[in-house]
């Protein structure tokens, strides 16, 4: 059901909730957390779609805060306007989806727009599928975060973004180029957990030309193997192409060069196909939604692990 609420405010969509848990049996138990999204409007229904995708692992209450582009003529149509929308049922889920859409200076404010809707007592979460403030942690919505979600991959200049990232963190931050690392990081994990437990000498991480995961990949690597690591690129490829670990015995080669599948050789063994997909928004919002806690990993790659790399 979609229950649309046009010039609208905080405190309405607040009581038309209350509305609906009473008339149709709508509830909020179970519900663990709040997840808010930050984005533009037009640019909702991917976020929405992933996020009521991830709501039948994490029950939750969304809410998406959208704001025209900058320089859009219809921001200069409101001085002040909030348009919302309460999604519940099969159309949202196993959520509660809260649309608000804010023209003018009530988008000027988002702590305000948002606080009056949280499930009280339960940790909040902030997504900003596209352009990703300055410093999260300092913004309207990350200040009331727990966690707070970007992805370099969606800005301008991901490598540049990701280098930002680096100089802004603060302990509950994260980003979608760490979480695509993911199966990459536990194959990689269990070679090395099988004979021969010989040293990495060296290792040469391969990628797209723009692929903040690639460059985190050979942070990581670098840093908890404390070896050189060096990171090429490629604008024949997509994404993470490939690792090459030396170690005394001969080099260890995980390639990606079907879409979902990999290839690992290593010396004096058969070569084997393994599945390493590639990870929808989906997945990465579901994986970073388990853990409401600081990914204390993700912060020393992304402080020290990044520049042990460029050094």
């Amino acid at each position: 059901m979609i229950v649309d609420m046009p010039d609208t405010t905080t405190s309405d969509v607040a009581k038309e909730l209350v509305k609906l848990r009473e008339e149709g049996g709508v509830v909020t138990l179970g519900r663990v957390l709040t997840l808010v999204i930050s984005t533009h409007i037009g640019n909702e229904e991917e976020a929405i779609e992933a996020a009521n995708d991830a709501s039948r692992e994490h029950p939750m209450r969304i809410i998406v805060v959208s704001k025209p582009r900058p320089g859009d003529p219809s921001a200069k149509k409101h001085l002040g306007k909030v348009d919302g929308q309460i999604r519940v049922g099969g159309d949202a889920g196993a959520s509660e989806v809260v649309v608000l859409r804010a023209f003018g200076h009530a988008a000027l404010d988002e702590e305000s727009l948002v606080t009056g809707l949280l499930l009280p007592d339960a940790p909040v979460v902030a997504w900003w599928p596209g352009l990703a403030p300055e410093v999260p942690s300092k913004s309207p919505l990350g200040r009331i975060a727990t966690r707070r979600i970007t992805d370099a991959a969606t800005q301008a200049d991901p490598l540049e973004a990701l280098k930002h990232a680096a100089t802004a963190y603060r302990p509950g931050d994260t980003d979608f180029a760490w979480t695509r690392v993911t199966l990459w990081r536990t194959q990689l994990a269990a070679i090395l957990d099988q004979p021969p437990f010989e040293p990495v000498a060296a290792i040469e991480v391969s990628g797209s030309s723009d692929s903040p995961s690639t460059l985190l990949l050979a942070a990581w690597l670098g840093l908890k193997l404390q070896v050189p690591a060096s990171h090429h690129s490629s604008t024949e490829v997509t994404g993470i192409h490939g690792v090459t670990m030396s170690r005394p015995s001969g080099d260890i080669s995980l390639r990606r060069d079907a879409r979902d599948v990999a290839t690992l050789e290593q010396p004096s063994q058969p070569t084997h196909t393994l599945a390493l997909p590639r990870r929808s928004l989906r997945d990465c919002l579901a994986e970073e939604l388990r853990r409401l806690d600081p990914d204390e990993i993700y912060g020393e790659v992304i402080t020290a692990g990044l520049r042990l790399l460029e050094g």
